[in-house]
């Protein structure tokens, strides 16, 4: 029987066994001679050439049981995710140091979990297939784990000391994957540097394939680096990690679209795209404009008419025409609500420090490229649109402009420009980007150590724009803004010393604003 046949004849059989998960139906596609399938965006591809292989020693449809069973136990068991697929290779690489072992160990430690989770708890031909398949000298001591750790005669040739080491891991223990494969790396360090020699010389690959990223999903992709960036890892650890995988990356298109730290021809930027990743879990709210009285008169519902009240104000098509007490109706009025000519979020500056005594957000977690990060992702979840002003010593030449724009990537580029110099701003150019843009919103984020201060004061006073100030630290400087602006009813004051101060922000969150009471 051909393959395709076989395969649709089991597949309902192996999708019951494994709970129905949510893949395709299995594909039959010649390519490497010693890769028995791959999986890409959630399709297995089985490759003939393989089961043909080694059909005079095992049954070809338990061949490609096997396979089945392996590739979906790595879907719905580990590594389930992309984000435990990233955890697992920066636990690796901390202990091989070198990336591609790094992607090697993390590939087998994901095989003896998805294989050891099938075996123990499904009926499976698995052990039958690992007893017959060719093995380079990795691929040997792995079948020796299996055959102590499954109990069953692999015909392995064991290497008794590191085969010991390894079976007294808990890979069935999720909660334990960290600390797992580094004692797994650990063990296996020695014999991935002799493998990566081997196959210099051409010796073959992993026959049950690479753990690549072409297994994932775009949105798959996206949502890992999100969890990743969010498991509190450091910016250096995130970005080492982000550009090893860089050239899969962009293999499998992701970035290509802007908005996602990357122009089109342009390299994909670690630092961007972690701000991205952890502005998107952290969630601020945005206050929307109040209702504001117009001052003109709605009909709003209808009443009998008295001699006294005004002619205008009778409805003629329900009072018949008749101007008669009792049957002619005359409407009540109110006064009108409304938003104006707009009824939505109104757009932002973003008004940003990145001078001297500020993080260099490009070498460590800045806080103030994080909060505006958040602002930036709540006002365009609004369909509004921002503007950034970046400042060091503006009037020297130490700031970036950038108009008002929905695109992310030219938002995040210039909110991760560092300056690092002096700390003063060029008032007259906020007034073109006020005058672009109806009544926007204005969001500052400094450490309040600005050598022009008064005049900052004075310029904000004398707007009545809702404005959101978060200042870095607690310092003299900060006080001074503060108790300056504390009359305004147009503002509201956040301090952020530590991460978990940034969610606490509300946008426009003000005592009262200039058209009406909230």
């Amino acid at each position: 029987m051909i393959p395709e046949e076989i395969i649709k004849r089991i597949w309902p059989k192996i999708r019951t066994k494994h709970l129905f998960p949510e893949l395709p139906i299995p594909k039959v596609s010649e390519s490497r001679e010693n890769v028995a399938l791959e999986m890409k965006n959630k399709q297995i591809t089985i490759n003939p050439a393989f089961s043909d292989k080694i059909a005079h020693k095992m049954d070809v449809e338990e061949v490609i049981e096997a396979l089945l069973d392996h590739g979906i136990s790595h879907y719905t068991y580990c590594p389930w995710d992309f984000h435990t697929h990233l955890r697992l290779f920066a636990e690796a690489k901390r202990i091989v140091k070198d990336k591609e072992r790094a992607k090697r160990a993390a590939g087998l430690f994901m095989d003896v979990v998805a294989d050891t989770y099938c075996v123990k708890g499904k009926k499976t031909p698995l052990p039958e297939l690992y007893k017959h398949i060719d093995k380079g000298k990795v691929d040997e001591v792995i079948t020796s784990l299996y055959q102590r750790i499954w109990g069953v005669d692999l015909c392995a040739k064991e290497d008794r000391e590191v085969v010991r080491r390894l079976a007294r891991i808990p890979y069935l223990d999720k909660k334990q994957w960290n600390k797992s494969i580094q004692k797994f790396s650990r063990v296996i360090k020695v014999l991935l540097e002799v493998e990566e020699e081997d196959r210099q010389e051409g010796s073959q690959a992993n026959p049950m394939g690479e753990h690549g990223l072409d297994g994932y999903t775009l949105e798959e992709i996206d949502q890992g680096l999100r969890n990743f960036a969010n498991q509190n890892v450091g910016l250096k650890e995130f970005k080492e990690t982000f550009e090893d995988f860089e050239d899969e990356l962009k293999e499998v298109g992701y970035g290509m679209e802007g908005g996602m730290g990357r122009g089109e021809g342009n390299p994909l930027d670690a630092d961007l795209i972690y701000y991205m990743k952890l502005a998107e879990n952290h969630s601020i709210p945005i206050k929307k404009l109040p209702m504001e009285k117009r001052g003109f008169l709605n009909p709003h519902s209808h009443c009998p008419w008295e001699i006294g009240r005004p002619f205008q104000d009778v409805d003629v098509w329900t009072s018949f025409g008749k101007i008669m007490p009792g049957i002619t109706q005359t409407w009540n009025k109110i006064e009108g609500s409304t938003f104006g000519e707009k009824e939505s979020v109104p757009d932002c500056i973003i008004i940003i420090d990145s001078s001297g005594s500020m993080t260099n957000p490009r070498k460590n977690l800045s806080y103030a490229v994080l909060g505006a990060a958040c602002a930036t992702d709540a006002y365009l979840r609004n369909d509004a649109k921002v503007a950034v002003y970046n400042f060091s010593d503006a009037p020297m030449g130490g700031k970036a402009i950038l108009n008002f724009t929905s695109e992310r990537d030219k938002i995040y580029g210039i909110l991760c420009k560092y300056f690092g110099g002096g700390t003063a701003l060029y008032l007259n150019e906020l007034d073109p980007l006020l005058e672009a843009s109806r009544e926007p919103d204005i969001f500052i984020i400094t450490d309040m150590k600005i050598t022009n201060l008064g005049k900052v004061i004075g310029y904000l006073n004398n707007i009545d724009n809702r404005i959101t100030a978060v200042y870095i630290g607690e310092n003299t400087y900060s006080l001074r803004f503060r108790e300056a602006m504390e009359r305004k009813k147009n503002i509201s004051f956040y301090n952020v010393t530590k991460r978990e101060d940034i969610p606490k922000i509300v946008l426009g969150k003000i005592k009262e604003y200039f058209r009406g009471n909230l």
